[in-house]
């Protein structure tokens, strides 16, 4: 017995050492065992040659800042982002930071690097009876109770705008028909422009923002959904072709709250929209949708965030986007956040893009951060395809002509979006004019720097006949 007890013990004793030979090659708890791989960090791969000896989360992405953004290091996440009010906390821009890298920085006409001391939108407002529309000097209470700048071109506005308009909505008021705000371009100066939109509890209402005319602008708007409020605010970028708008709108939503955001960016050279929406007290639910059409040459761009920062909320997203023309480029991201507070949170979004020419580029880039498991749902989505022809060619074979077939088919496509706006005037203005012609071969648009249009693609010879 007492040799089986040897044999058992001398065998322990060697696989003991096998193992502890094999922990120290892979990489065992002790630092001067581990393996160093050329390229890789404890993170993983280091892909960006500006971090050096660094993590990919290192760099100047984890420098601190004033205000920081929250939780972890800066920019890593959506939890971590800068936040300040003052454009000098966020540096020069570079082209290289990840909420700048798909802009054209030359297009941005000065937003980024000049003083907005420009003459800002002329902006004309149409609301109902019970609506309260003022202009509010910078040291009201009201500017920043809703988000705070979290990029150098949103800061830049928000220290050189130099009043505010007030939109409010009372509470427990339900408003008959929308509060239109006109806001018409006027001069090609860096300008800045600071809007704020107040829904108190247990009001109901729509507001439009109507952008128009030629401007280079920088934008903050700041939406208050009250608790038990239901808001909808539509955002229209119909701007001239040579227009640079750069807006960022912060929303806040209260207890029990509904709100809906519809983006519709159209005209302009670079426009760049980026909402966010805030829960702060639970039973609040978020609709955020969007439509774009890029034509040839134009820089469309959304970058929005959903803050599930509290426990059993909704939200809901969806964009569509459409591009002809050579160099039309659109860019869509999708951030949500889903904290670790954020238990039952249910929550998803989409993205659809649709390529009626070559020559056109769509970025679509869903991102979903979840600190807890303790959820309801969450997904995203996101595709990008050319013009398919067997739509068209089942029109067609139904007597339609090709130019009114493919008007036919983006219409159907961006219509689910159109719906969502519920001002029916409005609708029907967005509705034509998505059903624009497609342009022949070597055709320029008017306006300025008339945009050159490819030939749209012809049938495949392949599609078998009804």
């Amino acid at each position: 017995m007492s040799k089986l007890n040897d044999v058992v013990e001398t065998v322990t004793e060697k696989v003991s050492n096998v193992v502890e030979e094999v922990k120290a090659k892979v990489g065992s708890p002790k630092e001067t065992n581990r393996v160093r791989i050329d390229g890789f960090t404890e993170e993983g791969e280091n892909l960006s040659p500006l971090n050096e000896d660094s993590s990919p989360l290192g760099g100047d992405s984890s420098k601190s800042h004033s205000h920081g953004g929250g939780e972890g290091i800066p920019d890593s996440s959506r939890a971590g982002r800068t936040t300040s009010f003052h454009r000098a906390d966020f540096g020069r821009m570079t082209g290289r930071e990840e909420d700048w890298r798909f802009t054209p920085l030359k297009r941005l006409r000065g937003l980024h690097t000049a003083d907005l001391d420009g003459t800002a939108p002329e902006l004309a407002v149409v609301a109902p009876d019970g609506v309260r529309v003022e202009s509010i000097a910078r040291t009201d209470a009201r500017i920043g109770s809703a988000g705070i700048p979290e990029d150098r071109v949103a800061a830049a506005a928000w220290e050189d705008f130099r009043e505010a308009t007030a939109v409010t909505i009372p509470a427990e008021t339900v408003v008959d028909g929308s509060v239109t705000l006109t806001i018409n371009g006027v001069s090609k100066d860096p300008a800045a422009q600071h809007i704020v939109i107040t829904a108190e509890k247990f009001s109901k209402g729509v507001v439009v923002l109507d952008h128009k005319g030629s401007a280079v602008l920088s934008q903050n708007v700041e939406i208050v959904v009250g608790d038990g409020a239901e808001l909808t605010v539509v955002s229209v970028q119909d701007w001239d072709d040579d227009a640079v708008h750069a807006s960022a709108q912060y929303a806040k939503i209260g207890r029990d709250a509904k709100f809906k955001h519809v983006v519709v960016s159209l005209g302009g050279d670079l426009v760049r929209v980026t909402p966010s929406s805030k829960f702060t007290a639970t039973g609040g639910d978020v609709q955020m949708f969007g439509l774009y059409y890029a034509d040839a040459g134009q820089h469309l761009e959304q970058r929005l965030f959903v803050d599930h920062a509290v426990a059993n909320c909704k939200s809901r997203v969806m964009y569509k986007g459409a591009l002809q023309g050579r160099d039309a480029h659109t860019v869509w991201v999708g951030d949500v956040l889903i904290r670790k507070e954020a238990e039952g949170t249910d929550t998803y979004e989409v993205n659809r893009n649709l390529l009626l020419t070559d020559g056109g580029r769509a970025d679509s880039v869903p991102n979903l951060e979840i600190e807890t498991g303790l959820i309801e749902g969450a997904g995203h989505a996101s595709a990008t395809g050319r013009f398919d022809d067997e739509h068209l060619f089942y029109l067609m074979a139904r007597g339609i002509p090709e130019d009114t077939a493919r008007r036919l088919v983006v219409r159907g496509f961006l219509t689910e979006i159109i719906q969502q706006i519920k001002v029916p005037a409005l609708e029907e203005r967005l509705t034509d004019a998505v059903a624009r012609p497609f342009h022949p071969a070597g055709a320029y648009r008017p306006g300025a720097g008339g945009r050159f249009y490819p030939a749209p693609r012809t049938l495949s010879p392949s599609i078998p006949k009804a």
